[in-house]
């Protein structure tokens, strides 16, 4: 009993650490986001300090920010939809209608994801210069969606794996067709995994910076473009605002976490 006590108290010292080594940085951002540059650019950090919003405000009244937030919604938005409408019947397919090709096929979409961001970027942006779609929304929710497409793909093969066939075979004996099948049966019982899946999707695209550097130039710029831009150069690094659109550029990706998942459990409830 005291070994395993012991044990226990190990895992639980190592689990804290690294929850505290996770959130401590987020915290620290989002305590440096209210307060003044004077109070922080001591050279000891000031842990008691009025609170401020101005760097909040600076950065929402800003016309490029909230449209480089209007740009992300929209094209995070629409291609992780697309990514989803298309992935997620594709796994399904490579998970129940296996062929000599369904491996090839997984390691191509895998293998998507081991490309350099510069390697993809720089062909893309001589195809949309030609096609006149430079800086265009929809050359990144194209673009994105070949991110998102291969991601969801990767990632829900093996979600509708885990579906036990017993569960689809008695749906057919029940008189349900193929695409019964998927939406009412395969859907629903691997819908956590595929929220996952989704949500890794989300961030991914969300968060992506180098290739809408590339892509853009004024109209289509993403809040991480715009977030990065109000840098300055030398000594004079504005922290609070930055550490400001650190906080607000983490807020969406957390929200949609938290409500795909409430409506998760709302449904499993139901069901």
């Amino acid at each position: 009993m005291a070994r395993r006590s012991l044990g226990g108290w190990i895992v639980d010292g190592v689990l804290a650490l690294t929850a505290f080594a996770a959130v401590a940085p987020v915290v620290w951002t989002f305590v440096n986001s209210l307060k003044t540059r004077v109070d922080i650019a001591t050279s000891v950090p000031r842990l008691v300090f009025t609170p401020t919003l101005e760097n909040y405000l600076y950065v929402l009244t800003r016309e490029s920010a909230m449209g480089g937030l209007v740009n992300s919604l929209v094209i995070t938005g629409v291609s992780v939809l697309l990514g989803a409408l298309l992935g997620l019947p594709a796994a399904y397919a490579l998970a129940r209608r296996p062929s000599k090709w369904a491996d090839d096929i997984q390691f191509f979409v895998l293998s998507i994801r081991f490309l350099p961001p510069v390697a993809v970027a720089i062909p893309l942006m001589v195809i949309w210069l030609g096609l006149d779609l430079y800086d265009s929304r929809t050359s990144l929710v194209i673009t994105y969606m070949l991110l998102t497409l291969s991601s969801t793909i990767w990632l829900a093969t093996p979600a509708f794996r885990r579906v036990p066939k017993e569960v689809e075979e008695a749906a057919v004996m029940d008189g349900y067709g193929p695409f019964a099948v998927f939406f009412k049966v395969a859907l629903p019982v691997a819908a956590r995994s595929l929220v996952g899946a989704v949500a890794f999707s989300f961030v991914l695209v969300w968060n992506e910076f180098l290739i809408a550097l590339m892509l853009t130039t004024s109209d289509a710029k993403t809040l991480p473009i715009v977030a990065s831009e109000l840098t300055q150069l030398g000594r004079d690094v504005p922290w609070g605002i930055l550490n400001a659109s650190v906080i607000l550029l983490s807020l969406p990706p957390l929200l949609m976490i938290g409500v795909l998942n409430g409506l998760l459990n709302t449904s499993m409830k139901r069901s």
